[in-house]
């Protein structure tokens, strides 16, 4: 969805800065999402875009990531205040660009980049810390980076499938307008009308962008066939109310596992493991606790569209 004319927000657009009631997490409401808002005012203000806040995030959360490294707790207190900035700086871009409706393909993705951006720093200083500090690393230097990229390769499915869950639930309670989901088959008919020598950077970037859209679907199958039967049925996208509110409902309750994988669940983690200097435990939590989660949400949501699509298929709908 693009914008080019963005409108200028005002004292009462904060509610309107937000993604949903649905979706957004207490931490977030409670923290993030007012700081965020400031941030965004100040950069509407100043002219600021969104993804000039996203790039700036990105050297705040690769600054936390190099404190980590330090076996020195007031160094990693300071890089756990440079990751918390960063933080409501990831929250401001998205708050800005729903109040002065500057959304763009490219923002969703150096986004999404953003995060990846902090935490392959994140990983890198724990690994070279264990190497340093810790005697059975240190005997096996090899084994914390085999750690490391098996948690990387977890967390990258584990934020994809929760920002996949909630594009498809802000789906069906705000519609098109309100969502960010997108089909690789559209994708794909984008990308085939660029050219690599004169759109090489647009296609790259849509090429990254439509790669990231088929694994998602890829791991969310039965919803790739509930997609297809509303497309038959409703070909126009006038889904009925009906279906919309029965579908909120039931992916409602799995909201707050998407929440958990998301940013703040992973940096409490992170900030106990730093406080206990055992900086290794934060990639045993991805690795069990999130991938439990990861796990046990793709089976219920799989369940829920596999029931809906049958219902649909009953003539309930």
């Amino acid at each position: 969805m693009d914008y080019s004319q963005p409108t200028t927000p005002t004292k009462s657009s904060y509610r309107d800065s937000l993604k949903s009631m649905d979706t957004e997490e207490h931490i977030d409401l409670a923290f993030y999402r007012p700081i965020g808002y400031a941030w965004a005012c100040l950069a509407a203000r100043l002219g600021v875009t969104p993804n000039a806040i996203t790039i700036a995030s990105i050297f705040l959360g690769i600054g936390a990531g190099v404190a980590f490294y330090y076996n020195n707790l007031f160094i990693n207190v300071i890089g756990m205040l440079l990751l918390i900035w960063a933080n409501s700086f990831d929250s401001a871009d998205g708050q800005l660009a729903r109040m002065t409706r500057q959304y763009s393909r490219l923002g969703r993705i150096l986004d999404g980049l953003s995060g990846d951006f902090w935490f392959a720093t994140i990983y890198v200083a724990i690994c070279l810390r264990e190497n340093h500090t810790s005697a059975f690393f240190m005997a096996h230097p090899w084994l914390i980076w085999v750690i490391a990229v098996v948690t990387g390769i977890c967390h990258a499915k584990q934020a994809a499938m929760a920002d996949y869950y909630r594009q498809f639930h802000l789906y069906f309670l705000k519609g098109e307008d309100g969502s960010e989901l997108e089909s690789s088959s559209d994708l794909k008919k984008k990308l085939s009308t660029l050219s690599w020598s004169r759109n090489f950077w647009q296609k790259l970037t849509l090429s990254t962008y439509t790669n990231y859209t088929v694994q998602q679907e890829a791991t969310a199958p039965a919803m790739q066939k509930l997609r297809k039967e509303l497309s038959v049925r409703f070909p126009a996208g006038k889904i009925p109310q009906q279906f919309r509110d029965a579908f909120r409902k039931a992916s409602l309750p799995l909201m707050k596992y998407t929440n958990i994988l998301s940013f703040n669940w992973r940096t409490i983690a992170l900030f106990t493991s730093l406080f206990l200097t055992m900086p290794w435990l934060y990639f045993a939590f991805e690795l069990v606790v999130l991938n439990i989660l990861l796990v046990y949400m793709i089976c219920r949501h799989e369940s829920i569209c596999r029931k809906f699509t049958q219902e649909l298929k009953d003539g309930k709908f």
